[in-house]
Formats: structure tokens, sequence, C-alpha cells
């Protein structure tokens, strides 16, 4: 054995000996359990499932779920996208686990309709011709909801102010406010 063999074999016993107690508290994906189950109430209906726990709320919705009305766009927090009501309060469904809303009253877009009367903030969108693409449009009336439960409509300012946190790239935003203020003022 040659020295070069000799210090290449040493770092290789070197290398599995210290590992090894590392590795031995690792369970591989496919025998850890990692999933919780939950009850909440989606939409006005009770649900039950298992999710990972390392699932985030919305990809709950869409995945699980299959409520794909809540959309995916930045996936940080930036965009609005995921915009849903959660026990009454908006947030950004991609920012938060599931795991964390044991129990929770969520609401989608698809639960806002009553049948088939859509939700009035929902009529003021097609009036004002609110959305262009559609892409953030679940979000912004989701988002408008809340911000006419929280009685954040008292002018148009104020509308654009509480609502900045929805992004719309095609720039519909006059259209957008416009909806959001003929809705609250019919609410």
């Amino acid at each position: 054995m040659n020295r070069r063999t000799f210090v290449g074999a040493s770092i290789a016993v070197t290398g599995a000996v210290a590992a090894a107690p590392l590795l031995a508290g690792c369970d591989s994906p496919e025998t850890a359990d990692n999933t919780t189950h939950l009850s909440l109430r989606v939409n006005g209906k009770p649900t039950e499932l298992s999710v990972d726990t390392r699932t985030s709320l919305l990809d709950m919705l869409r995945e699980d779920l299959g409520l794909t009305g809540t959309k995916k766009g930045c996936d940080q927090g930036a965009c609005g996208a995921c915009t849903i009501l959660l026990d009454g309060k908006r947030i950004n469904s991609c920012l938060t686990l599931a795991v964390m809303h044991d129990g929770a009253d969520i609401q989608t877009i698809e639960g806002l309709a009553d049948g088939d009367r859509l939700h009035p903030l929902q009529q003021a969108f097609i009036d004002a011709d609110a959305f262009q693409c559609g892409y953030c449009t679940s979000g912004q009336i989701m988002s408008g909801v809340g911000c006419i439960a929280e009685g954040h409509t008292g002018s148009d300012a104020e509308i654009r102010e509480w609502m900045s946190g929805n992004i719309c790239r095609c720039g519909a935003y006059t259209n957008i406010v416009a909806a959001v203020s003929r809705a609250a003022k019919e609410a």
C-alpha cells in the first residue's frame, strides 16, 4: 500500500465513522410519518383530511381539495393571487402551513356564490369590467370581500390602500376599485 492509497482510505473510513451517528437519526421520506389529520370548515362544509405537515394552506386547497380558484402566483406572499378568508380575515394562503389551522373556517372564491346567484362583489367585477386576463381576479375578489367587511371602503384612495397587497399585471386597478366601491355601497 502506498502513501496515497493509505491517505485516501483513511479519509473514507473517517468520513463513514463520523457520518454514521448523524445518519442513524434520519428517517427516509418513505418511512417518516409527516402527516397530520385536520378538521376544517371549507366554504361552509365540514372537511376532514390528512396532510403532510409541510403543506401550505394554498397547496392543500388546490391539490388535496381540488379548489383551484385560489391561484398560486408568486408563492412568496407578494402578489395576493392566493388570498382567501380564514376565520373571516383575509390572508395569503401561500404563506401559512395548513396544519396551523385545524378547526378553522376557510372561504375561497368557490364558496362566495349562493348557488347560481353570484356574490355582489363578483357581479360588480363583471359590471365594472374589473378584470382582463383574470389570473388575479379570485384573489382580488376575496381581498375585496375582506376589505368591505373590515370597513375600509370610505373612499377610492382608502380602497386602493387596503387592496394594495393584490397585484394586477394587466393594470385593471381603476375598474377593481370601482367594483369594490359599488359592492360596498350595496352591502
